[in-house]
């Protein structure tokens, strides 16, 4: 079993952590005793971690990862790094393709060099599974050759170039290329599939399919913020310089909706219409489970519950309409350029 010091603890700095992934790790992170600091725009409210303010382990940080002074203020003190700050998704890129490669590029070298000058010692990036493409092989592993078709993935693999390149003796990096990821969190993305699905298989019994062969891998939000976790306890040698998967379920499309449909009952229907979106690709996370011991353990079945339990609570108010559910909406919304 791969070596870990699960004592260790860090001053983290998570950028982009008051996003939907980051609004389940950031506390994660601060139960497991690590200090923690959120470098984030916060498009989506101010009030993520607004129970935790009293938290001396937590510093938020307002501001623009495009701002080298912002940075070095947000790395202070900090010897890991998680990057999560992108504008994420394919349409919320293609809103303005500049502003995207400004934050998704062109901040990413300047943050790595920023990082490196602070004395942090781990940087973990988030990469994505997309800059694979489209594959016909049965398994899509760390070794393909990577094929983006937008410039959202594009980038994304130019990213990890750019940190393969900084990596130096006592700068540990790791990159993962996580799945689609899918549950509930508190900062919610209803524009992701399972959670999309779920919410219109919830609220208007009836799911829409674009296409439907497509096989779309997807990870639990749950899984997802633990990898992170447990990222931060490998010994350096485990992860130093490695690529890695982070994936769970490989499904259609169609399975997925089927799955939606039988997890929540009731007479849901299932309306398939023609797709041009054809990126297909079954990811295998066979590496991360043999070189880390990490295995997924939430289904996406888990994911459909979670979101409707949270429905159910009353915790996502007006989740139709509510821009805050939507990045794209979001953006257009508050005009970010």
């Amino acid at each position: 079993m791969p070596k870990s010091n699960p004592s260790r603890r860090w001053n983290v700095l998570v950028t982009g952590g008051a996003g939907y992934v980051g609004s389940l790790l950031v506390p994660k992170l601060l139960k497991a005793g690590h200090k923690v600091t959120v470098l984030d725009l916060y498009l989506y409210g101010d009030d993520v971690f607004s129970e935790y303010v009293a938290n001396r382990s937590l510093r938020e940080v307002k501001g623009d990862i495009r701002d080298s002074a912002t940075v070095a203020d947000a790395l202070t003190g900090c010897d890991a790094v998680i990057h999560l700050a992108c504008i994420s998704n394919d349409p919320s890129f293609e809103l303005d393709p500049g502003l995207g490669k400004s934050i998704n590029f062109d901040a990413f070298r300047p943050l790595v060099r920023a990082s490196k000058k602070a004395g942090v010692k781990r940087f973990i990036y988030a990469s994505s599974s997309s800059v694979y493409g489209i594959k016909e092989v049965d398994n899509v592993t760390e070794d393909l050759t990577l094929e983006p078709l937008t410039d959202y993935s594009k980038f994304k693999a130019m990213c990890e170039e750019v940190l393969a390149e900084e990596r130096a003796p006592g700068f540990v990096t790791l990159t993962l290329r996580p799945s689609t990821v899918c549950g509930y969190a508190k900062r919610l993305r209803l524009d992701l599939a399972v959670n999309v699905l779920t919410a219109h298989a919830y609220h208007n019994k009836q799911i829409k399919v674009f296409g439907g062969a497509q096989k779309r891998p997807n990870l639990h939000i749950e899984d997802m913020t633990d990898l992170y976790l447990q990222a931060l306890q490998w010994d350096d040698a485990v992860i130093d310089g490695k690529i890695f998967n982070a994936g769970y379920e490989n499904h259609t499309v169609a399975q997925l909706a089927e799955t939606v449909r039988d997890t929540i009952g009731g007479g849901i229907d299932i309306v398939t219409t023609p797709s041009n979106d054809n990126r297909s690709y079954h990811v295998s996370s066979a590496k991360l489970e043999r070189e880390t011991g990490f295995r997924a353990t939430h289904s996406i079945a888990d994911a459909v519950r979670d979101l409707v339990a949270a429905f159910e609570a009353g915790k996502v108010p007006n989740p139709m309409t509510d821009a805050v559910y939507y990045n794209i909406k979001t953006m257009q919304a508050v005009g970010l350029h």
